[in-house]
């Protein structure tokens, strides 16, 4: 049987104690426990494994990542974002403010309304998936349910006896 995966000494034995018990998290403590008990344990990635709860294949990744870079090597970026936005949040509210104060109001624009002023604020053409995308962003379906609240009943009634069949009153 082929020995442990060995460790590069980036930290003193009680450097890397101190640096595993001062983890933020149960994931970077994880991550730490696996290269102390490789390099303090001597054991094997397998076992490492099987005490942390993790696979086999996340104990080497770590043990590599530590190796090369050192304990700068297990922190985590962030995935999370919106890394290919054409606006900022801020941007797209100003953009949408006269549009939420219409509906508010109780006359509901269309994407097909607002697609053209994003397209000026952009200065390129968008598709429509991308209007109903920023839209969802900004919780349009929660600002047209409000709007149809406060709107005119007589509308709404209308619409109920055209498009329902079923509620219509008999005559």
């Amino acid at each position: 049987m082929r020995p442990p995966a060995s460790i590069r000494e980036h930290l003193c034995v009680d450097g890397l104690l101190e640096w595993v018990k001062s983890s933020p998290d149960e994931p970077a403590y994880k991550r730490r426990m696996a290269v102390w008990l490789t390099q303090k344990g001597r054991l094997h990635a397998h076992k490492v494994a099987e005490i942390l709860g993790v696979s086999v294949q996340a104990v080497r990744l770590w043990i590599g990542q530590y190796n090369k870079k050192g304990p700068a090597g297990l922190k985590r970026r962030g995935r999370g974002g919106r890394r290919r936005a054409f606006l900022s949040l801020t941007q797209e509210c100003e953009i949408l403010g006269p549009f939420i104060q219409r509906a508010q109001n109780g006359d509901v624009p269309r994407a097909a309304e607002i697609r053209p002023v994003i397209e000026r604020a952009l200065g390129r053409k968008v598709s429509m998936p991308y209007v109903y995308k920023l839209l969802s962003r900004h919780r349009w379906s929660q600002i047209i349910a409000q709007s149809h609240s406060v709107a005119d009943h007589s509308q709404h009634d209308t619409f109920t006896r055209i498009a329902r069949p079923w509620r219509r009153k008999p005559t």
